[in-house]
């Protein structure tokens, strides 16, 4: 029931919250749908609340005897919930829709019914399962194509294309009635959703992996699987492939982009801030290109696609590093599979799959630590980021060779006698200590938790916190000031209606001011120092000064009463998790344009005036922003 609470208070205060003065900003993604049928909406709404009720019933009878409640329910609830959005969203498009909820809602009852038993795990054919995510605790749904008699450790994982309308309801109505773009006799294939449109990032990207790991949890399907995907989806296999290579057995991206300036045709005249650029390399592929030679890669497009862009820049990319790209084209072919060239793609794939093992060879090269690990070797700090770092290693005879540039500090999981780096020889170190690269001379260092440091997991920007678990923390006052104060009232209002609409999920909150930072989760505090007592505590130790006059960052100082303060920053409470402040996914509705727009637009920190109104590209003027370096200080 929390999730109908959630929505439906979203739902209603998007009038009232934002004022006269400003607007809520039009949601792009998901479009608005049709009224249905007064007697329809009666009918729907008051069957989903009477299967909320009796699977929460159920869950309560069911958790004494038996612990397999929390287990199943999320294979009810990606029915349930996908109605009830559907209904609080307006996301019927056609009158026939209306027949989707009752076909959804008649499998959330069939699942109750059987619910002890949960045969469902057992069927074949197209599958819909629901898992519980690990980021908000929303239940997330994908599909499976389950042949009779398939070995489950030969699996392949298909990401989707882009779909505007293809909200929750839609895309388990497909699933489960529909084979994708590929068949396979012989293989499980595995659909994510990918938190709707957003172009397998952020917390799409997660999704993917929680369903890899969830369908290997229920299905045993525990062998590296291939990836593949087309438009949108290839995108996604672009970026994914290549930012976790080592979870996939073979990739193939099929169209999609694989950068954001060239594909946009951005003029430099219209290029956006310094910051927002040096962000476009969290997923422009090419500054990755180096993670893709680990594994077998088979680039399709059809010749006549505009998005056979993607293949060509990546081809650049390959060819700069001196490799060559394995691209196949569909002979006079738009944006569709060519069958024969499929046909030979997939034929590929499977002997790429049969062939799969642990590399000797590791090529890691990346700009964050975010995506600092490539199957046993892996970066724990970058001299600085945001330039390219690169880790070549290569295991021999119980010997590690590795070359690197711009990186600190590194770790090899796979057992070794000694290693050979950048020239230098040292023996194996002891556990628990990394390999410390200090004026390029390399030695072992002790692990030493408790120093703030960049490290991964904890490296920024704002955007990052939302891809682990976490929680916010609202205001529980009035603030400094009134202006100060209807902003973060509008800006926390247009994060709780996005995230439930285009990340379709729910906002975990916590007002327990006393616990909530130290929590085990990443937290969002909203407000300022008087409004938000967690807030004014923390402050104290971050690296800016709030106070009712000022706020001062480094030698800028900005009017309080006209500006607030967006940021992360290691909690000083536990630092093995984020402080947010005022922030959610900083990209907005105007971005939602193209998939490839969609990336964190502002750094660590960031301060904003809030005389000008926030937008569809903007939460207002931003009058500065900047990273913090290394050791999460402030720069000049």
């Amino acid at each position: 029931m929390l999730m109908v609470r959630l929505l439906i208070a979203i739902a209603l205060c998007a009038a009232t919250v934002f004022g006269e003065e400003w607007q809520p900003i039009p949601r792009k993604i998901p479009p608005k749908g049709l009224e249905i049928p007064a007697e329809d909406r009666s009918r729907l709404e008051k069957r989903t609340r009477e299967l909320y009720q009796r699977l929460e019933k159920l869950s309560e009878e069911e958790r004494q005897p038996f612990d397999d409640a929390e287990i199943w329910s999320p294979d009810v609830l990606v029915f349930l919930d996908a109605v009830n959005k559907a209904l609080v969203f307006g996301e019927f498009y056609k009158k026939s829709d209306v027949a989707k909820a009752d076909w959804a809602l008649d499998q959330a009852a069939a699942r109750l019914d059987a619910f002890r038993l949960h045969p469902w795990t057992m069927d074949k054919g197209f599958v819909v399962r629901g898992y519980r995510s690990r980021i908000d605790g929303s239940v997330q749904g994908y599909g499976l194509e389950i042949p009779e008699g398939v070995d489950p450790q030969n699996t392949f994982v298909f990401l989707h294309g882009r779909g505007d309308k293809t909200t929750d309801l839609h895309f388990i109505h497909e699933r489960a009635h529909k084979p994708g773009k590929i068949a396979l006799k012989d293989a499980i294939i595995i659909h994510p959703f990918g938190r709707h449109c957003m172009g397998f990032k952020s917390a799409g990207e997660i999704d993917v992996l929680d369903v890899v790991d969830h369908a290997a949890e229920q299905y045993g399907t525990s062998r590296r699987p291939v990836l593949m995907g087309f438009s949108m989806g290839g995108a996604g296999v672009w970026h994914i492939g290549a930012h976790y290579p080592d979870r996939w057995s073979a990739i193939a991206p099929g169209a999609g982009f694989a950068e954001t300036r060239r594909y946009i045709k951005l003029k430099a005249e219209d290029y956006p801030p310094v910051y927002e650029q040096t962000l476009w390399s969290i997923y422009d592929v090419p500054n990755y290109v180096r993670n893709l030679f680990n594994r077998p890669v088979f680039a399709y497009s059809g010749e006549i696609d505009k998005q056979k862009q993607a293949a060509d820049v990546m081809a650049e990319a390959y060819a700069a590093e001196g490799r060559e790209l394995a691209h196949l084209i569909g002979p006079e072919t738009g944006h569709k599979y060519h069958p024969e060239t499929l046909a030979d793609l997939l034929s590929k794939l499977e002997a790429a799959h049969s062939r799969d093992q642990v590399p000797d060879k590791v090529c890691l090269q990346t700009r964050t630590l975010r995506y600092g690990r490539v199957f046993w070797v892996q970066a724990t700090g970058l001299k600085q980021h945001w330039k390219d770092s690169r880790i070549d290693a290569m295991f021999k005879d119980g010997v590690i060779f590795a070359d690197t540039r711009n990186i600190s500090s590194l770790s090899f999981t796979r057992p070794y006698t000694k290693v050979i780096i950048d020239g230098q020889t040292l023996e194996r170190g002891n556990d628990g200590f990394v390999l410390t690269c200090d004026r390029n001379t390399w030695s072992y260092q002790r692990k030493r938790p408790g120093i703030l440091r960049k490290r991964p997991g904890l490296q920024g920007p704002i955007d990052d916190a939302f891809l682990s678990e976490f929680v916010v923390c609202l205001p529980n006052s009035e603030g400094y000031h009134v202006a100060t104060d209807k902003w973060v009232d509008f800006e926390r209002s247009h994060f709780e209606h996005r995230w439930s609409t285009l990340y379709r999920g729910a906002i975990p909150v916590d007002q327990n001011h006393d616990k909530v930072v130290p929590s085990g989760r990443n937290v969002v505090l909203w407000g300022d120092p008087l409004s938000n007592p967690t807030l004014g505590r923390i402050c104290k130790v971050l690296p800016i000064q709030w106070s009712q006059e000022s706020i001062t960052i480094g030698d800028q100082q900005f009017d309080a009463r006209y500006h607030v303060v967006q940021m992360i920053y290691p909690n000083p409470e536990s630092p093995e998790h984020y402080i947010v402040i005022n922030s959610g996914p900083t990209h907005r509705e105007g971005h939602d344009r193209t998939n490839s727009l969609q990336n964190p637009k502002l750094p660590d920190w960031a301060v904003v005036d809030v005389r000008e109104a926030p937008s569809a590209t903007a939460p207002g003027k931003v009058v500065a922003a900047g990273f913090f370096d290394e050791n999460w200080q402030l720069k000049p």
